[in-house]
């Protein structure tokens, strides 16, 4: 094996972070900006930064607002911010005029490949390959692949490393009766997450059916209707949702989406915790209301002329199996949940908005296994500040991001909560307070101790040292 480079021979990293999403992005960012410096690295299998590239529609806006870039709400004064972004391409006039408080996802995905480009640690077309704890020598061995730009195989490395970030991120999720269509080249079954690469394809069948009743496969009706002759839409759009509803997002419901919420959920015992976050749903799976009532108004319009268009939208279904009719058309299998009736639905291609599952870390991990401390579910414990609970006789620690549902709840892959969780992993692994975080961040006081604990935050009077605030 070759090392990273003959600089770093055999010398560990204080932290090496696999995956560059957005979230290990952040926390790039902020440790780049850390006082006296921090021995940081970042792999990426990919070429380069991408973010949901299929799903990047025209004028869709993320769901946050700009503040929830990577850096923001912990470091406003960050070179890597999304202010500084428009700084550097001369766009600070035009966006202050805009007045956009939620701006578009391809500019978000642009923002991000600037930081990415500009930054530096990272390293993409590196696949990691395995993570071990080496005793001896009190580090974690990091062995990867550096790939070429075909992703061939170009040479074998390790990096050795005291700290590790897993932000490998979550995969599109095909449910098991559609598994086999959709490994079919032949039959037009495709993730969300594909859609614009397949669009054409799409858009060129004579029926199409979209599943799924969350923004994903909102925005993907939306852009099939309007893309649909008037009269002749030919779509059917499937949800097992009761409904197409809302996103939760009143002011006092986001206040579930803070710090201060991630911790009240993660100091509930386990069987809570599971049994509340299927509950919570429509926190980070209903519908953003303009779309719905994008949706509405472009249904609306095609009745002005008289008729009503050709499309079927219904909640409450699941799809049980499905199979192919022919050579190229498809039969779902559908069941009414509330009639407990069945049906059958012939289309000609399929898009499935089923949304997205954390990658599993096992693989990834095999070496650590021994070390691993896990619940009651077998899945890996996660300490409040986001590390693997592992053996005391590793030193080191694994911090993971955007794989910790379970223990930190539905905020987990919310960008909003990206650089607070950033910060608290950098202050973590430094032990000292790089990043001072907020005592308290809601107006809500979840759980009785939340009471208490609000109750011994002195209200601001002017200016207090930073050394009094720690």
């Amino acid at each position: 094996m070759t090392d990273l480079s003959a600089d770093d021979h055999d010398q560990p990293h204080d932290l090496v972070g696999i995956g560059i999403g957005p979230f290990n992005l952040s926390l790039a960012a902020l440790a780049d900006g850390v006082h006296g410096g921090l021995a940081a690295t970042f792999f990426d299998q990919r070429p380069a930064f991408h973010w949901h590239p299929g799903l990047l529609l025209d004028g869709t806006t993320l769901q946050v607002p700009f503040l929830a870039d990577l850096v923001t709400l912990v470091d406003p004064s960050s070179p890597w911010s999304f202010l500084s972004y428009l700084r550097a391409r001369d766009r600070l006039y035009p966006f202050y005029l805009a007045e956009r408080f939620h701006i578009q996802r391809a500019e978000y995905d642009a923002y991000c490949r600037w930081v990415s480009e500009q930054l530096p640690g990272l390293h993409f077309g590196h696949q990691v390959d395995a993570v071990r704890w080496n005793a001896e020598r009190a580090v974690f061995e990091v062995d990867f692949t550096q790939l070429d730009g075909d992703g061939e195989v170009e040479a074998l490395g390790r990096a050795y490393t005291r700290n590790v970030a897993l932000g490998v991120g979550t995969e599109p999720y095909v449910p098991e009766p559609l598994k086999l269509l959709a490994d079919t080249p032949a039959v037009p079954v495709i993730h969300s997450a594909d859609y614009l690469a397949h669009r054409e394809r799409i858009l060129a069948a004579e029926h199409i059916t979209v599943v799924g009743s969350g923004q994903s496969g909102a925005e993907v009706f939306l852009d099939l209707l309007r893309a649909r002759p008037a009269g002749a839409e030919k779509l059917h759009w499937l949800a097992r949702t009761e409904a197409f509803a809302p996103m939760e997002y009143s002011k006092l419901g986001l206040e579930q989406f803070t710090p201060d919420y991630t911790s009240y959920f993660h100091a509930l015992p386990e069987h809570v915790r599971d049994e509340l976050v299927p509950r919570q749903w429509q926190l980070h799976k209903g519908i953003d209301a303009g779309t719905i009532a994008a949706i509405h108004d472009e249904l609306y319009s095609r009745t002005l002329r008289g008729g009503w268009p050709d499309a079927v939208l219904t909640p409450g279904v699941l799809v049980r199996t499905a199979g192919r009719v022919g050579a190229t058309r498809l039969e779902l299998h559908l069941e009414h949940a509330q009639q407990s009736g069945r049906s059958r639905l012939t289309t000609d291609a399929v898009v499935l908005a089923t949304g997205y599952r954390e990658r599993p870390l096992g693989p990834l991990l095999a070496g650590l296994e021994p070390y691993l401390r896990l619940d009651n579910s077998q899945r890996p414990r996660v300490d409040a500040r986001y590390r693997l609970m592992l053996d005391p006789s590793v030193t080191g620690s694994v911090y993971v991001q955007n794989a910790e549902r379970h223990t930190h709840g539905v905020g987990t892959p919310d960008l909003g909560l990206a650089a607070w969780r950033s910060a608290t992993i950098l202050n973590s692994l430094t032990g000292t307070e790089p990043y001072p975080l907020p005592r308290r961040t809601a107006f809500t006081s979840f759980g009785l101790d939340g009471q208490e604990r609000h109750r011994q935050v002195p209200a601001p009077r002017g200016l207090v040292p930073l050394s009094e605030m720690r």
